[in-house]
C-alpha cells in the first residue's frame, strides 16, 4: 500500500513539474504576442501542445494508480487526493501540499491563458475586418497605379463605347 502512495506521490511531483513548464510556456507565448513575435508564438504553442500531452499521460497513470488505491482503501465514487489523505494518514500531509500546489499552478495556467485567448480574439477580430474590407476590394477590379492604390475606371456610357 505504501508503494501506490509513494508513486502517487511521483505521479503528482510530475504533475507539478510539467505544469509548471507549461506556465513558462503560456508566459512566453504572452510575452511574444506583446511583441508580435509571430514564429515565437508558434514556437510557445507547440511546447504548450506537447507539454499537454505529456500532463495527459501523466493524468492517465494518476487515474490508474488512484483507482487501485480506492479499491484498496474501499472508497466509492470519484476519489479526491483529500479522501486518499485521511484513508493514510502518514503520508497526508504530504499528499496535501503535492495536491495545493498542483491546483496552484493550475489557476495560474487558466488566468493566463484566459488572458491570451481574449487578446487572440481581439486581434482575430481585427484581422477578420481587414479581410473583410480586403476581400470588398478585390471584388471591384480596377487598374493600381504606381503607388499601389486601385485606381477604379470611370463607367463607360454606350456613346463613349461607340465613338
Amino acid at each position: 500500500m505504501s508503494r501506490q502512495i509513494s508513486e502517487l506521490e511521483l505521479i503528482l511531483q510530475q504533475l507539478i513539474s510539467e505544469h509548471r513548464k507549461l506556465l513558462t510556456y503560456v508566459e512566453a507565448q504572452q510575452a511574444a504576442m506583446k511583441k508580435f513575435d509571430v514564429k515565437a508564438m508558434g514556437d510557445s504553442a507547440n511546447l504548450q501542445e506537447a507539454c499537454r500531452l505529456r500532463i495527459g499521460a501523466i493524468e492517465r497513470r494518476r487515474k490508474l494508480v488512484v483507482a487501485q488505491l480506492a479499491a484498496q482503501f474501499k472508497i466509492p465514487g470519484n476519489v479526491t487526493v483529500g479522501q486518499l489523505a485521511t484513508a493514510y494518514p502518514p503520508r497526508a500531509a504530504a499528499l496535501l501540499q503535492l495536491r495545493d500546489e498542483l491546483k496552484g499552478l493550475a489557476e495560474q495556467i487558466r488566468s493566463k491563458a484566459f488572458v491570451a485567448g481574449k487578446v487572440a480574439g481581439a486581434v482575430l477580430g481585427h484581422l477578420n475586418t481587414v479581410v473583410r474590407l480586403l476581400a470588398g476590394a478585390v471584388e471591384k477590379a480596377g487598374v493600381y497605379n504606381k503607388h499601389g492604390v486601385p485606381q477604379v475606371s470611370n463607367r463607360i456610357g454606350v456613346m463613349e463605347a461607340v465613338g
